[in-house]
């Protein structure tokens, strides 16, 4: 009976497999390398990782008025490290890109076969690339109803599309229309190896029903998606683009490739890629795929909602600080933190319950408890931050008490000499230590101001009149329209 039981579990779980991963295998996401300032740089399959993609659309370099790309992957030793470094990863190259053609007008390249076809020689040095991304931006928008140009493009494109189907490959083109221009277009090139490379920005700048317009368009015409919009907010904020709604028509169209994020920056952090493309990533992967689950959970059972979601957002405070809220590491060093805050509450909880009985014995767990969990803090952050990274984490879970502090003492006492500066660092840091196991933000800040006052009794006994020194340093930020 056991065993019958085991097979007919063993059968519904077979049955259930194809459904629990038809997501992954249906929809890739990825990142731009020339949009994360990594183009053709080894760094961005260590920073696609940590960002949890799935994999990266590598760019030819750049181009200009040159009549080759400034490609380094045409070389083999740099395409097997590229590809090696990828594999060991777990990063795939989903597409190759000619994004020198966003200002380049394909029309006026004489070279246009010998570019795409270096393309197509790197995408195979890279371990056989599918799909390559052509955008027309260069060619302006007037060729859409411009005879003469229009065939010029047309030609062009047959040429490259009958060029790649013979290279086993797909070039996704990037244009202006919607749905009806692009079927029409793609009937004028005669071509399978031309396809749309498909862009959410170019719909909702025009106004067009984005569901509408895919389907019209249809999933064989489209051999990959730009899933993004313009700079200004993440997609998770963006209220233009329908994430679900988009979600949910490709899969009834049976659609499936890579999910590539060319932009949809933050303004306000334009420079920030792991903000910027973190969050855009772990947004596409939650709708279409799946984020990682985070090794270390959060210990947030049996209590309030409240109270967790405030911890959480405190615990974000360092994360942003790191610019790796939004990664996979992130959320691992966000749980961390907010486990600590979660752990002290507890520690001095107890503590206070057992004062009523016995203060002596309530003092002594609570300090055992500390003890361990202050080591146990920074093995755990060791796992997935610098040393550097640590003492950031502190800074911030101390309001940065440490520089703020320090920077003042160097400008109220211009001639502090370097030893004197390094006495009031070690007693700042060594303050920092005991203020990050405090029960509150007031308990905090009276640790910061018992060592503040050793450090003024350890300038006094040197000399310095620290109530002097305090006057006349008010003057002088007074004087430059400054407050204390």
């Amino acid at each position: 009976m056991i065993k019958t039981r085991m097979i007919i579990l063993a059968a519904a779980c077979l049955l259930l497999l194809p459904d629990i991963l038809s997501a992954q295998e249906r929809y890739q996401v990825g990142v731009c390398d020339w949009m994360v300032l990594k183009r053709q740089k080894l760094g961005v399959f260590a920073l696609a990782h940590e960002l949890g993609c799935d994999g990266v659309e590598l760019d030819m370099g750049s181009l200009g008025r040159r009549d080759s790309f400034e490609n380094k992957l045409r070389i083999p030793s740099e395409a097997a490290l590229f590809k090696h470094t990828a594999d060991s990863l777990g990063v795939a190259i989903g597409a190759m890109a000619m994004s020198g053609f966003y200002a380049q007008d394909l029309t006026q390249k004489p070279t246009y076969l010998s570019l795409v076809g270096d393309c197509f020689d790197t995408m195979d040095l890279l371990g056989g690339v599918r799909v390559a991304f052509l955008p027309l931006g260069g060619c302006g928008n007037d060729w859409a109803t411009d005879k003469k140009k229009r065939a010029a493009i047309v030609q062009r494109l047959h040429e490259i599309g009958e060029a790649a189907k013979a290279r086993g490959k797909v070039v996704g083109i990037d244009t202006p229309l919607d749905a009806k221009g692009n079927l029409r277009l793609l009937k004028e090139v005669k071509s399978d190896g031309i396809r749309i490379f498909y862009k959410l920005q170019t719909i909702v700048e025009n106004g067009w029903d984005l569901v509408a317009d895919l389907r019209r368009l249809g999933a064989g015409n489209i051999c990959a998606i730009h899933a993004s919009n313009t700079d200004s907010l993440w997609l998770r904020n963006d209220p233009a683009i329908d994430m679900p709604a988009l979600r949910a028509t490709l899969d009834q169209m049976g659609w499936k490739g890579w999910l590539f994020v060319e932009r949809s920056r933050d303004t306000k952090m334009v420079r920030n890629v792991k903000m910027n493309y973190g969050s855009n990533v772990r947004y596409l992967k939650e709708q279409f795929n799946s984020y990682p689950t985070p090794s270390v959970a959060l210990k947030s059972e049996g209590r309030e909602a409240d109270y967790v979601n405030a911890i959480v957002g405190r615990a974000e405070k360092a994360t942003d600080a790191l610019s790796i809220t939004w990664t996979p590491r992130g959320e691992n060093v966000r749980n961390i933190i907010a486990n600590r805050y979660f752990q002290l509450n507890d520690i001095y909880a107890e503590r206070d319950t057992l004062k009523k009985s016995d203060k002596q014995l309530a003092a002594a767990t609570a300090d055992s408890k500390l003890y361990r969990s202050h080591f146990g803090f920074d093995a755990d952050l060791s796992i997935y931050l610098s040393p550097g990274d640590i003492v950031k984490v502190k800074d911030v879970m101390t309001y940065n008490v440490v520089k703020v502090t320090y920077d003042a003492y160097c400008d109220m006492i211009p001639t502090l000499t370097s030893e004197e500066k390094e006495q009031i660092m070690v007693w700042l840091v060594e303050a920092r230590e005991l203020a990050i196991d405090a029960e509150s933000s007031n308990k905090k800040h009276d640790t910061f101001n018992k060592y503040k006052g050793r450090i003024n009794n350890y300038l006094s006994a040197r000399g310095y009149n620290i109530q002097k020194e305090r006057e006349e340093w008010e003057k002088r930020v007074k004087a430059r329209g400054g407050k204390l």
